[in-house]
């Protein structure tokens, strides 16, 4: 009698859990995605400011290429990709890309870290923020395989970027 009682309520539970699938996707559905910004949208020119890299370790650097790493190879794959042209001063761009590299302590028990790539997208005009996306670097114990979480984040973050120009170019389509 145990046996078909646990069975009973096995099943009840999938059955529960199913519906309960089915609502959580049909309510999803039913949100519209909200748009992006019309200053994205139009942009053609951007300024790329650097934010700084928040390297605590500089007699034992987390990552090469120092604190301006995100700077430097955000801009030189920005430029790379030709979606945007980059200015040399905020007052001639339609938008600032604002790149940092951060790293909050998350563990105070040996010294845990948490390095995050940051892009802010902001109007030129009024400065107000836009858009913004964060990726984490995945920390490693070798110095070279975080280079590569690092460059690995990096590429996320430009994947990011190209699928909201994507998504704004797909919005100006009628």
């Amino acid at each position: 009698m145990a046996f078909y009682l646990r069975a009973i309520v096995r099943v009840s539970v999938v059955i529960l859990l199913l519906q309960i699938s089915a609502l959580a996707a049909e309510h999803s559905k039913l949100v519209p995605a909200a748009p992006v910004p019309p200053q994205i949208v139009a942009a053609k020119k951007v300024f790329v400011a650097n934010a700084g890299g928040d390297e605590r370790w500089y007699e034992k650097p987390m990552f090469s290429g120092g604190p301006s790493r995100a700077y430097n190879q955000f801009y030189a794959a920005v430029k790379n990709a030709g979606r945007y042209e980059i200015v040399d001063s905020p007052a001639d761009a339609e938008l600032i890309f604002e790149i940092g590299l951060t790293a909050p302590l998350v563990s105070v028990r040996g010294d845990v870290y948490d390095p995050q790539i940051r892009l802010a997208i902001r109007d030129s005009k009024t400065t107000a923020l836009l858009w913004a996306f964060t990726e984490h670097v995945q920390l490693a114990i070798l110095k070279e395989t975080r280079n590569n979480n690092f460059d690995q984040s990096m590429a996320e973050l430009i994947n990011d970027l190209q699928g909201l120009s994507a998504s704004s170019n797909n919005a100006q389509k009628p």
